[in-house]
């Protein structure tokens, strides 16, 4: 049998207020484990179209699940911080406590968790992104960027999501930092949907890509065939990766 959908948008739309329409009609699905990336030009509609999968734009009812749970509905929202996690492009946005490990205990915490239980997972997430106990004392602001990145995703881990939303997450990395947070998303347990402009990234760890211009979903298929497409990638202001152009 074919494994149900985690992730499911359904002709999904938003318009903002100044009438910029960002999300036209994308209509796409997740299965559990599936590791996707979502990859178009500047204003795309990639964050929006994350910011409504978490709830945190508010849409029209049944345009959106994620693990069965409409993001719409403000009942329905509430229980979504238990089961997708979100890892925005700059880690200064969700890196806010005086140290690392409360920081990391502060999702816990949040969804009712005692502090040992909270404390516990945090020491987990902080161990499975690589982070040691002396970094978890650290203030934020200590760390360079890659460790902030992996903080900023440790405190998603710690929560144990079943989806996790990943926004250009090698961004302003050195090469030895990007090649680590590629392995570290190897890694990670459960669905990911990854908006990069990084196409070797999505090449090496996406089976999966989505290619959204202009708030519509233009190209749905293997990573493979579609980021070797030429002429599909220079259409929507992206390039095929180096590893699949011709000798």
């Amino acid at each position: 049998m074919t494994p149900q959908p985690v992730v499911c948008t359904y002709d999904l739309t938003h318009r903002y207020t100044d009438g910029r329409l960002a999300l036209d009609g994308v209509t796409f699905r997740l299965l559990p484990g599936e590791c996707v990336a979502l990859v178009g030009p500047n204003g795309a509609g990639k964050t929006t179209l994350f910011l409504r999968l978490c709830g945190v734009l508010a849409g029209r009812p049944g345009q959106a699940s994620v693990c069965g749970l409409d993001p719409s509905d403000p009942v329905q929202r509430k229980k979504l911080p238990a089961v997708v996690g979100v890892v925005f492009q700059d880690p200064d946005d969700q890196l806010f406590s005086p140290s690392v490990l409360e920081d990391v205990c502060f999702g816990p915490l949040n969804l009712g968790y005692a502090a040992d239980e909270a404390k516990a997972r945090a020491v987990d997430a902080l161990a499975a992104v690589g982070l040691s106990p002396e970094a978890g004392e650290r203030a934020p602001f200590q760390l360079s960027g890659g460790d902030k990145r992996r903080a900023a995703l440790a405190g998603v881990l710690a929560m144990r999501p079943q989806v996790l939303l990943l926004d250009e997450p090698t961004a302003f990395l050195d090469p030895r930092g990007r090649r680590d947070l590629i392995e570290l998303v190897r890694r990670l347990p459960g669905t990911k949907l990854i908006a990069s402009h990084d196409l070797d990234l999505a090449l090496e760890v996406c089976t999966r890509v989505l290619v959204l211009d202009g708030g519509k979903l233009v190209a749905d298929g293997p990573a493979a065939e579609l980021l070797a497409d030429k002429t599909l990638m220079e259409e929507h202001g992206l390039e095929v990766p180096w590893r699949l152009r011709p000798r």
